[in-house]
Parts: C-alpha cells; sequence; structure tokens
C-alpha cells in the first residue's frame, strides 16, 4: 500500500486492489454459479462491500497519515470486537476462558508493539479509518459463519469479488490518472498494486475464508494477533533484530491463543 500511495490516490489503490483480485478470481465463478441461492444476497452483499471495499479504501486512506506502529495496535481490536457483535447481533455463547485468552493475546501483541516501534505520530482521525474497518471486518466474519454455513470459503470468496469488481472498474473507468501517470514509477508501482491485489485479497481473502469452514469467529479473528510476529520476521531478513522482550511477548500471544482454543471438558453424567 505505501509504495502504491506514492503514484496513486487512496480510492484508486483501494479500487484497484478489488478489481484486480476480480479478474483474478474470475475463472472461478461459473462452476459455482449453481451454489447461489435468493436468501445468500444480503449476507453477500455485507460480506462484499462492508468485508471487503471499504475496509480497502479505508486502510489506504488511513495509511496515507497512520503510523505502521497505530495500524498494528488497531487491527489487534478486531478479535474484541468480532466477540462483541457475535454476542450481541449473532447470539454467539463465549466462555470466560476464551474472554481471558483473547485479552492476554491482545496484551502479548500490544508488548510486541510497543516494543519495536513506538512512534505513534500521524492523525488521529485517519485513525478512525482503521478502526471502522476492523468494526466492517468484523461484521463480515459474523455473517460468513452465521448466515452464509452452506458456502465454502472460496466461494465465499468469489462470490464477494463478483459484486465488487464491477463497481471498482467503473469507478476505476472514470477517475483521472494524469496525476499518476505524471510520477516516474507509476508502472512499478502499478505492479505492487497487482501484487497486493492477488496476496493480500484474493488468496488471502479465500484462505481466511476457507478458515471459517473449521474454526469459530473467534479464533478465526486471532489471526490478527499473528501479524506482528510475521512482521518481526521479515524484519530479520531486513537486517533488524529480535529482542528477548519480543519473544516474551511472543509466547504471550501463544498462551492467549491456546486458551481460546481450548476445548471445555465435559462433566461425567
Amino acid at each position: 500500500m505505501k509504495r502504491g500511495l506514492e503514484t496513486y490516490s487512496p480510492m484508486q489503490l483501494g479500487t484497484m486492489r478489488i478489481f484486480f483480485a476480480f479478474l483474478f478470481l474470475l475463472p472461478l465463478l461459473f462452476k459455482r454459479l449453481k451454489k447461489f441461492t435468493r436468501k445468500q444476497i444480503k449476507p453477500l452483499l455485507i460480506v462484499a462491500f462492508i468485508g471487503n471495499l471499504l475496509p480497502a479504501t479505508l486502510f489506504a486512506l488511513a495509511q496515507t497519515e497512520v503510523s505502521s506502529s497505530m495500524a498494528g495496535m488497531l487491527n489487534t481490536m478486531f478479535p474484541i470486537i468480532a466477540l462483541i457483535l457475535g454476542t450481541l447481533f449473532y447470539g454467539a455463547k463465549t466462555e470466560k476462558h476464551r474472554i481471558l485468552g483473547i485479552t492476554i493475546g491482545l496484551l502479548g501483541t500490544i508488548g510486541i508493539v510497543l516494543s519495536g516501534d513506538s512512534d505513534f505520530a500521524g492523525d488521529n482521525r485517519y485513525s478512525m479509518y482503521i478502526l471502522l474497518a476492523v468494526i466492517f471486518y468484523a461484521v463480515s466474519i459474523n455473517e460468513i459463519k452465521y448466515k452464509l454455513p452452506d458456502l465454502d470459503g472460496v466461494t465465499i470468496t468469489v462470490f464477494a469479488f463478483m459484486i465488487i469488481g464491477p463497481f471498482s472498474g467503473i469507478y476505476l473507468l472514470f477517475s483521472d490518472f494524469s496525476a499518476a501517470l505524471a510520477t516516474p514509477d507509476y508502472l512499478e508501482n502499478l505492479v505492487y498494486i497487482i501484487l497486493l491485489a492477488l496476496g493480500g485479497s484474493a488468496i488471502s481473502v479465500t484462505l481466511f475464508y476457507l478458515l471459517m469452514d473449521y474454526v469459530d469467529v473467534v479464533f478465526a479473528s486471532l489471526t490478527t494477533y499473528i501479524i506482528p510476529l510475521f512482521a518481526m520476521v521479515w524484519g530479520v531478513f531486513d537486517g533488524e533484530t529480535i529482542t528477548l522482550v519480543q519473544v516474551l511477548f511472543m509466547l504471550v500471544i501463544f498462551v492467549g491463543i491456546f486458551l481460546v482454543n481450548k476445548k471445555k471438558k465435559k462433566l461425567k453424567e
């Protein structure tokens, strides 16, 4: 996103990300059309617009002003928000040990962020865009789990992007690219957006929705806690070092995930 924003506007980046992912997924549509039913229209619209299109543009807009540390911190609100929304609006039941696990994992993630890059500079108004996107994500995964149980993850992804792909294409068709084409690296940065569309949208969204076939909303949302761990590993390849404190916070995250996934023992009759 950072490289793409060097050339393109946040709206252009967000819609291009969706449009290229739509093109990538298009060949998978035809053999899945028979799975579509009218009762799935409403939840699919929610997953498409609220779970994908709006977050893609909101994150691109926020990235212009918000530091990576702040973005990481706000992302960790995902499991808690997903848990609250699931309990209030979808009738989900949550045990105490799962709430404890989410809290411990959140503390571990915050610890990793604070022990690394602690630059939280930026416009707080733009931070709200990320928080809003996280809320949209939480609504979307609850819709998938409780309103689309008959569809597999790949089919949900394909249907969602078939809905928002054309909308993104129409926006791009009437978008002004004169400023972007005047920059020296517009082709190179376009390649970064295409990679973001394939890896960060088409493939990763499909894998995440497939995960929803096997686990519940709370556990699936914990993937957010893993993001800082991967960021640290990539940092090592980029010449950065991992401190003992960060390793300890990694273990805290894994403890939290263990508690969330712990099965409650049934009492003997």
